[in-house]
């Protein structure tokens, strides 16, 4: 599904030159290349061989295996976040792509919106953090599971805010606390997790996708100043201590694609690869997916610990009680 916007968005650059697209689903390659003007192929390894730079955006617990021979190639990569569904992966992955000389980026689109644009400049005294991203079940997809479910909830959606957190905070993890658990699929489909870092600054992350009503909201207590981000309505706050009390100020973040913008960093640092002959990175990098990643992970094994040690058993509904 993701990777129809990312054939759009290319195709609409001044900076990139799109040679062309493939899926393993062929009607679904014919429909968007119709949609958009471009040539389908029916080997990835005939349209790798004319390109300089690739996108993969397919179910994350193939990342691995479409990634790789791309990396081998001497290709530069963007890859959808997560990075890989597992550790073990996602380190040959970063290790290649350096062997290679190679752009390699992650897709963590979020650190592109505009809301995460302000809240990097005010990132200093970072107290606490609390950010809640609720989705919808997913709808069925015919022949596939449906989108995301491949993985757990912390992989799939608070796996974005992992990745802000650890940008916001800049201090190693001392402990988290987690509880989730699967409803609706064979993995988390809920999952909260409290993360206490080294220098005392704390976040609080909830992540679901059976909810009713979407969220996507992120806080951030400092040591002078609240700020409120609604990273959905490109909307947000900022209270900051003055020498009478609290000063309010509104904040209307520009509109701008997130992902169009991701795509263009990822198109710039390999132009600038290119033009000097040294490697320049994109914005969100292999060893930053991975970081990110190694702490999802964690979060992910603590939550079935901690249901293994009280005793807590869950039946997820069946693919008929689903449909």
């Amino acid at each position: 599904a993701l990777g129809r916007h990312h054939a759009r968005l290319y195709a609409q650059s001044p900076n990139a030159e799109v040679v062309g697209i493939f899926d393993v689903q062929k009607e679904t390659a014919e429909k968007v290349g119709a949609e958009f003007g471009l040539k389908v192929f029916d080997d990835w390894r005939e349209l790798a061989a004319q390109c300089e730079a690739l996108s993969v955006a397919v179910p994350a617990n193939y990342h691995h295996s479409a990634t790789m021979p791309l990396l081998e190639m001497g290709k530069h990569v963007l890859v959808e976040k997560p990075l890989a569904a597992n550790i073990p992966e996602a380190v040959e992955m970063v290790e290649c792509a350096k062997k290679h000389g190679v752009v390699f980026a992650v897709g963590h689109v979020e650190r592109f919106n505009p809301a995460m644009d302000f809240l990097e400049k005010y990132a200093a005294h970072t107290r606490f953090i609390e950010a809640h991203r609720l989705a919808q079940y997913p709808p069925p997809r015919p022949g596939l599971p449906r989108r995301g479910t491949e993985v757990s909830v912390v992989l799939d959606l608070m796996i974005h805010d992992i990745d802000l957190v650890l940008t916001m905070v800049d201090s190693e993890v001392e402990r988290y606390d987690v509880v989730g658990i699967p409803v609706l699929s064979k993995t988390e489909d809920i999952v909260n997790a409290r993360i206490k870092f080294k220098n005392g600054s704390c976040a609080s992350l909830t992540a679901s996708r059976v909810s009713q009503e979407p969220m996507r909201r992120f806080r951030v207590f400092q040591e002078n100043s609240y700020i409120s981000m609604d990273y959905g309505k490109h909307f947000g706050m900022v209270l900051k201590r003055n020498r009478i009390g609290l000063a309010r100020k509104d904040v209307n973040l520009d509109e701008k694609n997130a992902l169009a913008a991701e795509l263009e960093d990822f198109i710039l640092a390999v132009n600038r690869t290119k033009m000097t002959g040294v490697l320049c990175q994109a914005k969100v990098p292999g060893e930053q997916g991975l970081r990110a990643l190694r702490l999802a992970v964690a979060i992910e094994a603590e939550a079935r610990r901690y249901n293994e040690q009280y005793g807590f058993k869950f039946a997820p509904c069946t693919q008929s009680e689903l449909n």
